[in-house]
C-alpha cells in the first residue's frame, strides 16, 4: 500500500483534505521505507474553500493508486460530480482500498461503494445518509469503520484516527506512533471512543485523569482493577468510571483491556517473545485468554496477525495487507 491518491474537486473541505496530506506526505525518512508516494488527482483547477488548488493528476489516474482518499464534501445537499462517482468506482474496482474522510462517505455511497455495507460519517449527517442510500447500514456512535477495502470516518478528529489506524495496517503500530507524536496528536483514540462526547476532549494534562493513565500503561503487566484504579487516582469507584465515560467515552475496564490489545500488538510486531510471554507481559495471563480477546478486538488471531506483519518486513518481499476477518468498528465500549 504505497500509493496514496486524494481524489478531489471544487467543494472538498479542506481540514480534511490538508489532515491527509499531512500524514500520508509526511517525510518518514530512517523510519519507513518505503513511505507513501502521494499524489492529488482532480481537474486542472479546483476550489477548496477560499483556496485554489493545482492538482498533480487527472482522476483518470485514481485506478492505479493503491488507496484513495475521498476528504469531506462540502455540501451534502449537492450531488457529487459524476466524473468524481465515476473514478472512485473505477478505482475500487481496480483493486483500490477506498477512503472517505467525514462527509467523502456520501461520494462513496453514490458510488455504490457502501452498499450492504457499515458505515459512518460526521454524526450531524448520517441519517440523511441514511435516508439516501437504504442499503447502507449507518452507525452514527463510531469513529470509523474498518470494511478491509472500504472505510469510512466520522469527522475532524475522526479522520486523523482512520488515517493513521491506516498507517498502524500498513506499517505497524511503531511507525504509527512515531507519525502520531510527530504531529502531536493522539495515536490511537480507544475503541470506546464514541463521535459525540458532551465534553470536550481534554488537553493531555487537563483532566483528572492525566496522572492515571500513564502509571496504568506502566503497570499494564500487573492484575488492575477497577478499585486499584480508583485509589491510585484518589477518587470512588464511581467516580472514576463517571470520569472516564467523560473523557474515553468507555469504562474503565474497556479501556485496560484497549491498552493490552495495543501493547500485546506491538510485542508481537517487534518480538520473538511466545504468546504466554506476551499474556504475562500485558496482564492477560494465558495465552488461551490473550487469543480469545485479541481474536474479539482485532479480528484475527495473535498468531495470524504477527505472520503477517512478519512476512511484510521480510526483506525482498512486497507485503501484503494485515488481515481483516470480519470489519472493524471503533465505537462505543
Amino acid at each position: 500500500m504505497t500509493t496514496v491518491a486524494l481524489a478531489v474537486t471544487d467543494g472538498m473541505l479542506h481540514f480534511e483534505l490538508s489532515l491527509a496530506c499531512e500524514v500520508f506526505g509526511a517525510d518518514m525518512t530512517g523510519w519507513a521505507d518505503p513511505w507513501y508516494s502521494l499524489s492529488v488527482c482532480g481537474p486542472s483547477a479546483v476550489r477548496i474553500g477560499r483556496f485554489g488548488l493545482d492538482p498533480d493528476q487527472g482522476l483518470d489516474r485514481l485506478p492505479h493508486a493503491d488507496t484513495v482518499i475521498v476528504p469531506g464534501w462540502a455540501d451534502i445537499d449537492q450531488a457529487p460530480p459524476a466524473e468524481l462517482i465515476d473514478a472512485v468506482r473505477s478505482a475500487h474496482a481496480a483493486g483500490a482500498r477506498v477512503v472517505s474522510l467525514c462527509t467523502g462517505a456520501f461520494v462513496l455511497a453514490a458510488a455504490g461503494l457502501l452498499d450492504g455495507r457499515r458505515a459512518t460519517t460526521h454524526w450531524a449527517h448520517t441519517q440523511e445518509l441514511a435516508r439516501r442510500h437504504p442499503q447502507v447500514t449507518v452507525d452514527p456512535d463510531v469513529l470509523y469503520v474498518d470494511n478491509g477495502s472500504v472505510l469510512t470516518s466520522a469527522g475532524k478528529a475522526a479522520a486523523m484516527d482512520l488515517c493513521l489506524h491506516l498507517v498502524r495496517l500498513d506499517h505497524g503500530s511503531s511507525i504509527a506512533n512515531t507519525l502520531a507524536r510527530r504531529l502531536v496528536v493522539p495515536p490511537h483514540r480507544d475503541g470506546g471512543q464514541a463521535q459525540f462526547v458532551t465534553t470536550p476532549v481534554p488537553a493531555p494534562d487537563n483532566h483528572p485523569l492525566a496522572e492515571l493513565f500513564p502509571w496504568v500503561v506502566q503497570r499494564l503487566d500487573h492484575p488492575l482493577t477497577v478499585e486499584d484504579m480508583a485509589r491510585q487516582a484518589r477518587m470512588s469507584s464511581r467516580n472514576l468510571g463517571r470520569h472516564f465515560r467523560s473523557v474515553t467515552g468507555t469504562t474503565p475496564l474497556q479501556w485496560l483491556l484497549t491498552q493490552r490489545i495495543r501493547h500485546a500488538q506491538e510485542l508481537l510486531e517487534a518480538t520473538d517473545d511466545t504468546l504466554d510471554t506476551i499474556a504475562a507481559n500485558t496482564g492477560m495471563g494465558t495465552a488461551t485468554t490473550l487469543r480469545r480477546h485479541f481474536n474479539r478486538t482485532v479480528g484475527v488471531p495473535p498468531d495470524t496477525y504477527r505472520r503477517t506483519f512478519r512476512s511484510r518486513t521480510r526483506p525482498g518481499t512486497n507485503g501484503t495487507h494485515p488481515p481483516t476477518a470480519a470489519p472493524l468498528t471503533v465505537s462505543a465500549g
